[in-house]
């Protein structure tokens, strides 16, 4: 088993357990307009081009651009308006020299149009006629069949994260069903004999339990299918069957608290008992969430997060969630956003050790400023309070107040 001050470098742990684990191959299929944020299970093809047939993209006037060559404000060209293609409906007019019809945007064209005049460059005369005061290009104002999309295109790639875009482009060429992964279910177990539910008035000595609550939730917006399953105290048998039962209905499972090398914290020995490979990882280079436990159990990854709140929600958007969206076979992992800001205050650090520090955001003087968030990792509201979080590396000792850094943005 991995010593506990054998630690790993965050991007090195993480690997650790990647490079052994093998992705989830059960797939369902789902209504589209319900499938935002499931990954897709196989390439998906455009059945038909988009559009499916030439549209307008201004109102104006549907033409035939040779009709309009030379055009200009002096001397515009004089067409005949004979008629309108309603929007919906399929055109009845063939266009001959020197006409025109009314266009609406995305509605059809009228027979033998290849271009569209904005209205702004028209003059009408009368109720039938109008001048031209600009020339149009063929293709002019038009949107061609299949600019979009041609048929046979790969519109979405298999392992691709369904974006609201992605279901409209989808619902747009007609598919109103797609085959996706199906969503890791994922266990959850608090340990510690001071936790209390968060519905009872802890006594003096207890706590309520928070990470049950945050941990699901962080599980749920990355796409998992959280598994609460309650509170276990202190006693390595009872820990053990929880995680025998855990295992059993989920793909994945979280300990929360019992990480540290405390001797009363034992869920390095229960998850290394659980069978191979056991424990991969017991300690990463990293504030907060040094003593963090990576193993796999068979095909199962198990993580031992930090009982501190701050620490656990940290070090599951480092390891866990990227563990999540490799399940499933997510090709690229939404990464966090990030803002440039300028830091009020200095940050310490040690070399040889990841820091990440919460920060709140606020414009002074024409720039973004990143004001550190300086607290225990038992806190709940140091995350609260903060906007995001500024990463300082490894090999640095520390950030200056007045240096402009990378904030990534919580979601």
């Amino acid at each position: 088993m991995p010593e506990f001050f054998n630690v790993f470098a965050p991007d090195v742990a993480l690997r650790t357990l990647l490079d052994r684990l093998q992705r989830r191959v059960e797939t369902t299929i789902v209504p589209t307009h319900q499938a935002l944020g499931r990954v897709t299970a196989e390439v998906v093809l455009a059945p038909e081009y988009l559009p499916a047939f030439p549209r307008s993209t201004m109102d104006g006037y549907a033409v035939r651009a040779r009709d309009t060559f030379g055009a200009s404000e002096s001397l515009p060209a004089y067409l005949e308006v004979v008629g309108e293609v309603r929007m919906g409906q399929a055109p009845d007019i063939t266009l001959a020299t020197g006409q025109a019809t009314v266009a609406y945007t995305g509605g059809m064209l009228a027979n033998s149009a290849d271009a569209v005049v904005m209205v702004e460059h028209t003059q009408k005369i009368d109720a039938t006629s109008i001048e031209v005061l600009r020339p149009a290009a063929p293709g002019e104002n038009v949107v061609q069949v299949g600019e979009d999309v041609r048929i046979g295109e790969v519109i979405v790639p298999a392992g691709s994260l369904l974006r609201p875009q992605d279901i409209g482009g989808l619902l747009a060429l007609g598919i109103t069903q797609v085959k996706v992964r199906c969503r890791p279910r994922v266990a959850i177990v608090s340990t510690g004999d001071e936790i209390v539910s968060p519905d009872i008035a802890p006594t003096p000595g207890q706590i309520r339990d928070i990470n049950t609550y945050t941990i699901a939730a962080l599980v749920e917006q990355a796409g998992g299918v959280p598994m609460p399953m309650g509170v276990v105290k202190d006693d390595y048998e009872a820990q053990r069957q929880m995680a025998v039962e855990g295992l059993a209905q989920a793909d994945m499972l979280i300990f929360s608290a019992g990480s540290s090398v405390s001797s009363r914290d034992m869920t390095v020995q229960v998850l290394h008992s659980l069978g191979p490979p056991g424990v991969l990882v017991h300690g990463i280079a990293h504030r907060p969430g040094k003593p963090t436990i990576i193993a796999l159990i068979e095909d199962k990854p198990a993580f031992g997060l930090p009982g501190n709140p701050v620490s656990a929600m940290i070090v599951f958007r480092l390891l866990v969630r990227p563990t999540l969206y490799a399940l499933t076979g997510c090709t690229q992992v939404p990464q966090p956003k990030t803002v440039q800001a300028r830091l009020t205050k200095n940050i310490p650090s040690l070399t040889g050790r990841e820091d990440h520090v919460q920060v709140r955001l606020s414009y002074a003087d024409g720039e973004l400023h990143a004001e550190p968030v300086f607290g225990k990792s038992n806190l709940i509201y140091t995350l609260i309070r903060a906007d995001g979080v500024v990463v300082v590396p490894l090999d640095q000792g520390g950030l200056y107040a007045g240096t402009e850094v990378p904030v990534q943005l919580y979601d």
